[in-house]
C-alpha cells in the first residue's frame, strides 16, 4: 500500500470517499467532485493524504488543515494543523490501514514545522488517534453550539 499526499487528478477518489463519510450513496463521487476540485483549488490550506493499494484502490483518505497562528518575537512563521475527514473503506478497516495513513499525516505535518495537531474525533475512533500518539490536552478547550 502506498500513502502519499493527493493530487487534484486524485478529487474523483477522495469526493467518492467524502460522500461515504456524509453517509450518502455517493461512491463515485462523480456529482461532486467538481465542486470539491473548485473548493480544493481555493484552499491550499489543506493537503489531502491518500491510501493506495498496488491495484490502484484508494482505501482511505484525511485531510491535514493548515493554520498560521499569531506571530511572536524570534518566531514570525507560526504554523499549526487539524486533521479533518479520516475515512477507510469499510472492508479495510482494522487492518492497520487509518493508522498507517495518520502516521504519514503526522510525519508530513512535523516535517513542515508545524507546532502542534489536532483532531475533533468521536469516541469510537480515540483509539486510533492514541495509537499514532494522539493524547489529551488540558491546554485545548473547544466551544460548540450542539
Amino acid at each position: 500500500m502506498e500513502i502519499r499526499v493527493a493530487v487534484p487528478d486524485d478529487v474523483g477518489h477522495l469526493a467518492g470517499m467524502l460522500g461515504l463519510f456524509a453517509e450518502r450513496d455517493e461512491a463515485d463521487g462523480a456529482g461532486f467532485a467538481p465542486d470539491l476540485l473548485r473548493w480544493w483549488s481555493d484552499h491550499d490550506s489543506h493537503l489531502a493524504f491518500l491510501a493506495v493499494l498496488p491495484s490502484g484502490e484508494a482505501v482511505a483518505m484525511a485531510w491535514l488543515a493548515i493554520a498560521e497562528r499569531v506571530p511572536r518575537p524570534g518566531g514570525a512563521a507560526r504554523l499549526c494543523g487539524d486533521v479533518q475527514s479520516v475515512f477507510v473503506v469499510a472492508e479495510h478497516r482494522s487492518a492497520g490501514v487509518g493508522t498507517a495513513l495518520l502516521r504519514a499525516v503526522v510525519q508530513h505535518a512535523e516535517s513542515l514545522g508545524l507546532e502542534h495537531v489536532t483532531v475533533h474525533s468521536n469516541p469510537r475512533a480515540n483509539s486510533l488517534y492514541e495509537r499514532v500518539g494522539f493524547t489529551s490536552s488540558p491546554e485545548l478547550l473547544m466551544w460548540t453550539w450542539r
